[in-house]
């Protein structure tokens, strides 16, 4: 989402304390007309980590006995936000026994007491929209067993949020929180009494930021793929809800869930988790399963490029690479020097990964993670495919922003009779060296091995004279670079072979060994898994080819191939545990 300047997000939160207060002197709701069926899902294990006192948001542990999770200190602006937006409700829901319930109803009580007439931080748009989506989905929990008196207040408080709601979702910055104000507002409108004239133009209004955000490939400007699945999620929300409420979703609505069904398929991986692209992680276990039968209609997969990413994908084997220019922008906040990263799944089992999003560890650690250097691609050493400008400096609210991107990127993915192919490239570092990169990769038809070619080269005349002043500048020493593979977490990697190959064995079983040309020099290397939800990074490891251009071009040839099978008398089924505390 865009990041806005220091004044812009000032004027912002006085706008939204002075409409919530206004919507505090408005007419309230009284009952549900219709009530949505349920659909977000939670987590049992956070849920019952929550009721035994143990809260993780934001990347934040905090232990405490308090009774009520507004009491709780407040790390961060991000776990402020996470607690407001009541997504807990989900995992409290997921428990729901009488400790689960008797939290869901206090903290939500508490909230209407000392939030409810305007004060807060949560009266935001996007909050605002969210919160409203669970407390609808869960008004049995919260509701069952209390007194009159409470459910006045419920009804009351959520008829005060859709007016506040009505008047400011335009004010939610374009994207995944203004989809989120949006259908919050249609979950509303649709829902409770005295509020349904609020239904039909949100309705109208949805509509239209789906024209305007989601692209003819159902992609969005972000490129991030967990961010397409949560728009998708809220999509199939909304036209659920209009649905059952007996009204037809706009044209524009059900098209847009149409392009981009086809679109997330192509960037999930074999074991169900999606491409880590741009910010983005693997999605809420059970999230896309969930919004694509909500979804209906084919099950189609996107071919060629899916939102500027190539999908490979062959018996139990998916290749995923970023090959298409990085966002830029206000679009690019959160993008990262990608560009021809790849990922490889095999089976259940992640074996090669980009080391994901920092942005729950901190500055340091996210402006690390959208490095070209923690991502599985090549970059020459000490610079990044992409440039970000200062996070630290605000300049006319573009902080952290892509401001130098390759302005050429470019692939050919087709399929012959040797496997599954993808030819690629870029400029992005003619700027720096007058040198681009140009990848080829082949996944055998079986997808048993995934055979790669990475050159850096000047391929002009203008990069070549480029390429000849930097060589002056540094006498000759050749440009220095790096090919990089990080491996998930869960592999064991050792070098083999007197040093000249990788074997990985995968807790499946399964052996993988990665092979080179032995053009470069092979190095086992520590590396660092990025992943939300946890409370450190992982320690891992990634395999580094490195090499130094000393003509016009270098190019470093690879395999990663399996060498055994999981063994047949194990059934790979056991579902890995999702993100808890380290």
């Amino acid at each position: 989402m865009a990041a806005g300047t220091e004044a812009g997000r000032s004027t912002g939160g006085a706008a939204n304390r002075f409409h919530a207060r206004l919507a505090a002197l408005a007419r309230p709701a009284t009952g549900f007309v219709s009530q949505p069926e349920p659909k977000s899902i939670g987590t049992f294990a956070r849920g019952r980590q929550m009721t035994a006192g143990n809260f993780l948001f934001a990347g934040f542990l905090i232990e405490s006995k308090s009774r009520y999770i507004w009491d709780l200190p407040s790390p961060d602006p991000r776990f402020e936000e996470a607690i407001h937006g009541c997504g807990w409700l989900d995992d409290l829901a997921a428990v729901a026994d009488a400790p689960a319930r008797e939290r869901a109803q206090e903290w939500v009580f508490e909230w209407i007491r000392r939030f409810g007439r305007g004060s807060g931080p949560g009266w935001t748009p996007d909050l605002t929209g969210r919160r409203l989506i669970r407390w609808i989905n869960h008004a049995i929990l919260l509701l069952n067993g209390r007194e009159r008196g409470d459910s006045d207040a419920y009804f009351r408080s959520l008829g005060r949020q859709t007016i506040f709601l009505s008047r400011r979702w335009k004010a939610a910055a374009p994207g995944l929180p203004r989809f989120e104000a949006l259908t919050g507002l249609i979950y509303s409108g649709l829902a409770l009494t005295g509020m349904e004239h609020h239904a039909t133009p949100a309705a109208q209004a949805l509509a239209r930021e789906c024209e305007r955000e989601i692209d003819a490939e159902g992609g969005i400007p972000t490129r991030n793929p967990e961010e397409l699945l949560e728009v998708f999620t809220l999509l199939t929300w909304a036209a659920a809800a209009l649905g059952e409420a007996g009204r037809t979703p706009q044209r524009e609505h059900l098209a847009a869930i149409e392009r981009i069904a086809p679109t997330l398929r192509a960037l999930r991986h074999a074991d169900g988790g999606l491409a880590r692209f741009h910010g983005g992680g693997r999605g809420a276990e059970g999230r896309l399963d969930q919004a694509l039968a909500n979804a209906g209609g084919r099950a189609l997969t996107a071919h060629g490029l899916a939102m500027g990413y190539a999908r490979l994908a062959a018996g139990r084997t998916s290749v995923i690479a970023d090959a298409a220019r990085p966002p830029t922008g206000a679009a690019s906040a959160n993008a990262h020097a990608s560009t021809l990263a790849l990922e490889l799944t095999s089976g259940r089992r992640p074996i090669v990964v980009n080391c994901g999003s920092g942005a729950s560890f901190g500055p340091d650690w996210r402006r690390a993670g959208r490095a070209t250097p923690s991502h599985s691609t090549l970059s020459i050493r000490g610079y990044s495919s992409s440039r970000l400008s200062a996070e630290g400096i605000i300049a006319a609210g573009r902080r952290g922003e892509i401001n130098d991107a390759p302005d050429l990127v470019w692939a050919q993915p087709e399929n012959d009779v040797d496997g599954h192919r993808l030819l690629a490239g870029h400029n992005g570092y003619v700027p720096t060296h007058g040198l681009s990169h140009i990848r080829q990769l082949v996944l055998d038809l079986d997808g048993r091995s995934l055979a790669g070619e990475d050159t850096l080269g000047a391929m002009t005349v203008a990069d070549r004279r480029r390429f000849e002043t930097i060589m002056d500048r540094i006498k000759h020493q050749g440009i220095a670079f790096d090919l990089r593979f990080h491996l998930h977490p869960d592999v064991d990697a050792t070098l083999d072979m007197g040093g000249t190959a990788v074997s990985m064995a995968l807790k499946s079983g399964e052996i993988w060994v990665f092979r080179h040309d032995g053009v470069g020099e092979l190095t086992l290397d520590r590396s660092v898994y990025l992943e939300s939800g946890r409370l450190k990074p992982r320690a891992s490891k990634q395999i580094v080819l490195s090499a130094h251009v000393h003509d016009y071009a270098c190019q470093l040839g690879w395999t990663l191939a399996k060498a055994q099978d999981t063994p047949s008398a194990i059934r790979d089924t056991e579902r890995d545990e999702g993100p808890t505390p380290d």
